[in-house]
C-alpha cells in the first residue's frame, strides 16, 4: 500500500510523466458511489473504522478507511471470495487515480494478477462508460509486484498463479478492447483514461487492428479536448 514519499510519488506520476498534463479529473461526479463502494469494503473487511461517511465529511472517513485497510494488510489479512469484486469495485470507482491502487493492490496479492485483470476486462468490455473510465485508471497497477505476503485468499486452491501465456493473453485482449472502445466509444472520461495505457504503435497489434491504431491517433490529435491532443503525441511511436 502506497504510505511513504515515494509511493505517493509513484501513484502520481502514473498520469504526470516529465512532459505529460495531469490527468483531467472526471466529468461525471463518482464521489457518492464511491463512497458507497468504499462502505462495503469496511463491511466486508470488517475494517476498524465507522461503518459510512458523516454527512459533512465524506473525504476524511473515505482517508480513515484507507489507512484502515493499509494497517490490515500489513497484518494478516484473509480475504474472502465476497472481497474480491468488493475491492475491484472500489478500485474501479475510486475517482482519484493515484490512490485506487489501495484497493487493488490487496485483491493482486490474494488473488493474483490474471484474475484481478480479467475483472477489470470485464469492466472495460460491458461495464457503464464509468466503470471503463475507472477499469482504465486501476489497469495501470494491475502488474505491480506481489509485495503483501500477510494477504491471502480465503480459498487458495481456487487462485492459482496465472501461467505466463495467460498472463500474455489477457494483456493482448486488454489492448485490443481498449483500443476498439477509445475508437468507438465518444465519453471523454473514457478516452481520457484509456489513452496514457494505450500502445499507438502498429508492432503491438496484428495486422488487422492496423487501422484502428491509426483511427485512435486520427481521434486524439483532431480532438477538442487539450488533454488528448497533448498525450498523443507523447505516445506516438513509443
Amino acid at each position: 500500500m502506497a504510505t511513504d514519499e515515494d509511493e505517493k510519488t509513484a501513484g502520481e506520476t502514473a498520469r504526470t510523466v516529465q512532459g505529460f498534463l495531469a490527468l483531467p479529473g472526471p466529468v461525471e461526479d463518482r464521489r457518492e458511489v464511491f463512497a458507497r463502494c468504499v462502505a462495503e469494503v469496511v463491511r466486508v473487511l470488517g475494517l476498524d473504522v465507522a461503518p459510512e461517511p458523516q454527512p459533512d465529511d465524506p473525504r476524511t472517513w473515505v482517508n480513515h478507511a484507507r489507512t484502515a485497510l493499509y494497517k490490515a494488510c500489513r497484518r494478516e489479512l484473509i480475504l474472502s471470495e465476497e472481497s474480491f469484486q468488493t475491492l475491484i469495485k472500489a478500485a474501479v470507482y475510486d475517482p482519484d487515480p493515484s490512490f485506487n491502487r489501495h484497493f487493488l493492490e490487496p485483491a493482486l496479492n490474494a488473488f493474483g494478477h490474471r484474475r484481478v485483470q480479467a475483472s477489470l476486462l470485464g469492466y472495460l468490455r460491458a461495464g457503464t462508460d464509468l466503470e471503463r473510465a475507472g477499469a482504465a485508471n486501476a489497469w495501470y497497477w494491475s502488474a505491480l509486484p506481489l509485495r503483501m505476503p500477510t494477504v491471502r485468499a480465503e480459498h487458495p486452491a481456487a487462485t492459482g498463479p496465472a501461467e505466463p501465456d495467460d498472463a500474455a493473453t489477457v494483456r493482448a485482449e486488454w489492448y485490443e478492447t481498449a483500443l476498439r472502445e477509445f475508437v468507438s466509444n465518444e465519453h471523454l472520461d473514457v478516452r481520457r483514461c484509456i489513452l496514457p495505457g494505450l500502445p499507438l504503435r502498429k508492432s503491438a497489434y496484428p495486422p488487422a487492428l492496423h487501422d484502428l491504431v491509426d483511427a485512435a491517433v486520427a481521434i486524439a490529435r483532431s480532438h477538442p479536448d487539450e488533454y488528448l491532443r497533448h498525450r498523443v503525441e507523447h505516445q506516438v511511436g513509443d
